[in-house]
């Protein structure tokens, strides 16, 4: 009777450590890229709250929240060889990546841009399910049409500080804009009524969301509106509730990578990220 019992004990404890592996792999985050290009420091901060320092071929998994230095830039590979490359002082997030070339109906790429900037090449996953890609930023969302694009998004300035700079530069906006920019409660493009600070960035943009299409289209969407860009074609949303506009010239959007980052680290075959290298050990912070 005891050996029996010892036995169903046993067996019990199998069972019970069979189920936390399985529900470890279950709860396993999916990869969904590489670093293949990398000029400085990258972090990724992990769901759990632990933070990691990569390094070039480190895997991205889904629900990262990835922040470059003030000097880094980095160029992330994803698995359907669509490419994101963050500009310095960028925080950029993961939301959601499933891609499997069987399975179009299960694919997902959502995104969320903090702060800073980045440039996107649509892969695989936007040339057959254009709408399952989404950039969400704090001033609107945006889709793809199957493009090249670059994205800024400029934080609202620390309240206290002087408005003189925002007023200037967001009337010089107006301006190009021939006057038929969008208008609201706050004055044009969203202007507040007391301008609260000083333009946080150094390259003189107003704060809100900055767009460039390169190639293709991209639709930007938010509360007050929608307006698809084409090529060629650069655009402003101030925040979420004011319509994204058109702007005839470039107001100073900058992104100039080392000339490195025109060409992708892949794998051996060339048709995927280049995987983690086992001599490169990621540092984890919990």
């Amino acid at each position: 009777m005891k050996n029996q019992l010892q036995k169903c004990t046993a067996i019990k404890g199998l069972l019970f450590a069979a189920l936390l592996g399985f529900g470890g792999a279950a709860w396993a985050a999916q990869v969904a890229g590489a670093v293949t290009r990398l000029s400085g420091p990258l972090m990724a901060k992990k769901p759990d709250g632990s933070v990691k320092v990569l390094a070039l071929r480190s895997e991205i998994e889904s629900g990262d929240t990835l922040v470059s230095e003030k000097n880094t830039y980095a160029q992330i590979r994803f698995i359907d060889n669509s490419e994101i490359t963050l500009r310095p002082g960028t925080t950029f997030k993961v939301e959601n990546f499933a891609y499997d070339e069987g399975k179009p109906e299960a694919d997902s790429a959502n995104f969320s841009l903090v702060k800073g900037g980045l440039r996107s090449i649509t892969g695989l996953m936007g040339k057959r399910n254009k709408e399952k890609f989404s950039l969400k930023t704090p001033s609107a969302t945006i889709g793809i049409r199957g493009t090249t694009f670059v994205a800024q998004y400029v934080p609202p300035p620390p309240a206290g500080a002087s408005g003189l700079n925002l007023a200037n530069n967001v009337t010089g906006l107006n301006q190009q804009a021939g006057g038929k920019v969008a208008r609201g409660p706050d004055g044009p493009l969203g202007i507040p009524a007391a301008p609260q600070g000083k333009l946080p960035s150094a390259s003189g943009l107003p704060p809100g969301l900055h767009v460039q299409v390169s190639d293709g289209m991209i639709v930007v969407t938010n509360s007050g509106g929608a307006l698809n860009f084409a090529a060629g074609q650069f655009g402003f949303v101030p925040n979420m509730t004011q319509p994204p506009v058109i702007v005839p010239n470039n107001p100073g959007l900058q992104f100039t990578p080392p000339p490195a980052f025109n060409t992708s680290l892949t794998g051996a075959n060339g048709s995927g990220p280049a995987r983690p290298d086992p001599n490169q050990v990621d540092c984890e912070v919990r």
